[in-house]
């Protein structure tokens, strides 16, 4: 990755109409209906854009939406990349660079996620107060880092207090169930075994998933503020695991959805 890659990214989106987005938007596996919300769509295919990776897990679209949002410009990454699928830690976080290298001052982040914290049920949100990297590497581990910002990132706050204290009081004005907890980041794509269950609650879990944690270290490194809620999709009980319905896990997300979306949507408006 070259600053001038990041810069030819930024401008073939520029030339499609991607002027000043406030906000990106980062939408997980299920997590589509956000895209519905926003108004006066310009869509660039992740194939028609200069250096970007391609989604290939069937449930990713694959495209950068730009649009107005909650009264604001936002870009919208409707499909993510993962270590599973075979790219490295540069490929998966490369959208979020060129996103900053359009404008964006804050990002927003959503996921599916297993429950490992046993209070927390199936379909409910979980705002992300911190995280576990099991992922085996950092998207800064790469020679000319110094070029994009500070080798040596600071992680003691890595999710925006201010915007996380804001999402909680929006979650209790509507009545919104929203759980608070620490994401561990797993390589996947196998999901895990009874024992790793085991091991996550024990090192301080509340959720499991395959992303995200990337995205959220290029984002502090850019010091960009970033948020970011689970949909929790299924619970991980070590005791009582049940086969993986990945059906039922989409199913759920859809669910779910359109609350985040909800808090997603006026959180633009407050901020």
């Amino acid at each position: 990755m070259t600053k001038k890659q990041l810069e030819e990214s930024a401008a073939y989106l520029k030339s499609k109409g991607f002027e000043k987005p406030e906000i990106g938007i980062v939408l997980g596996t299920g997590l589509g209906q956000l895209v519905t919300e926003i108004k006066d769509q310009t869509v660039a295919h992740y194939h028609q854009i200069p250096y970007f990776p391609l989604a290939t897990v069937e449930f990713h679209s694959g495209k950068l939406i730009f649009g107005s949002l909650g009264g604001k410009k936002v870009v919208v990454m409707q499909g993510r990349f993962h270590l599973y699928e075979g790219y490295d830690f540069v490929d998966i976080t490369y959208p979020i660079r060129v996103m900053h290298e359009l404008g964006i001052q804050k990002l927003f982040i959503s996921n599916a996620a297993g429950a490992i914290n046993l209070d927390y049920k199936k379909g409910d949100m979980m705002l992300i107060e911190d995280h576990i990297n099991l992922q085996g590497g950092s998207p800064l581990a790469f020679k000319n880092v110094g070029e994009f910002g500070e080798r040596f990132v600071d992680m003691s706050e890595p999710y925006n207090l201010k915007m996380r204290k804001v999402i909680e009081q929006l979650a209790d004005k509507h009545n919104i169930s929203l759980k608070k907890g620490v994401y561990a980041s797993v390589v996947g794509p196998q999901l895990e075994t009874k024992a790793e269950y085991r091991m996550l609650k024990i090192l301080g879990a509340d959720a499991v998933g395959m992303s995200t944690v990337p995205e959220v270290i290029v984002a502090n490194h850019l010091k960009l503020p970033v948020v970011a809620i689970s949909v929790l999709t299924d619970e991980c009980d070590p005791d009582n695991l049940q086969p993986i319905n990945i059906e039922e896990i989409i199913k759920i997300a859809n669910q779910t959805e359109p609350k985040m979306v909800r808090l997603f949507k006026e959180l633009i408006e407050e901020i």
